[in-house]
């Protein structure tokens, strides 16, 4: 899961970059508000955590941009301005929770979790398709109650395909979503996880449509 952390403070942007990245996150880090602003409509985030004292442009400035753009990506507002008329403008500005410094990490990362659950309409903090259960917190997945062992990318794509089950994602598609900056990403690395994917649950589990791209189906074969 791609998220864009927005945060001046060198020290803290460190620390919860690494502590979001031991949970699973891929993490893309800005330091001033326009960056914020380019970033947030250049790719396409899982979620934002957005602080609002930010150099060059103010955070609550950004948000209200990007909303006013139509840019629906879940933001977290993290900051130490604790004043009520403050989270309440957040709020009405678009922000989709706000947590006060300091901050839990790993209060943060089941916020950020949450904030992605209900942007894809999942309720509950399970995610299931095709007899295929994914917990996001635990990073646990289980095939018709089997755990299923598989290694960190190849969990990321999969949470990735399940999110969105039933709708078709292009290779590049995928490659934003699962991949921060700085990674080189093979030209075959998606098709390389898809094959250990469909080895390790079953094989009809993943769709190909040539030159389009992947698809994850709904409903599972029936049990032998």
């Amino acid at each position: 899961m791609r998220v864009l952390l927005v945060e001046d403070d060198a020290l803290l942007g460190d620390g919860l970059r690494a502590g979001l990245r031991q949970q699973g996150f891929q993490v893309d880090w800005v330091r001033d508000g326009l960056a914020a602003e380019r970033e947030l409509r250049a790719e396409p985030y899982a979620a934002a955590v957005l602080d609002l004292g930010l150099p060059l442009k103010d955070g609550l400035d950004v948000l209200a941009q990007v909303r006013r753009q139509g840019l629906r990506t879940p933001i977290l507002v993290l900051t130490a301005r604790d004043a009520v008329t403050d989270r309440v403008r957040g709020l009405d500005l678009g922000a989709d929770d706000y947590v006060l410094k300091p901050v839990d990490l790993d209060e943060l990362g089941a916020r950020l979790r949450a904030l992605v659950r209900r942007a894809h309409g999942q309720v509950q903090d399970l995610v299931r398709a095709a007899d295929v259960e994914l917990d996001p917190a635990t990073r646990q997945v289980r095939w018709r109650g089997d755990d299923i062992a598989l290694s960190p990318r190849e969990f990321d794509l999969l949470h990735a395909l399940m999110l969105q089950a039933g709708r078709v994602l292009s290779r590049e598609q995928l490659e934003q979503q699962l991949y921060s900056w700085g990674h080189e990403v093979d030209s075959n690395a998606i098709e390389v996880h898809i094959h250990h994917l469909r080895r390790k649950l079953y094989p009809g589990l993943i769709r190909t449509l040539r030159g389009v791209g992947y698809t994850l189906v709904r409903d599972a074969p029936p049990a032998p």
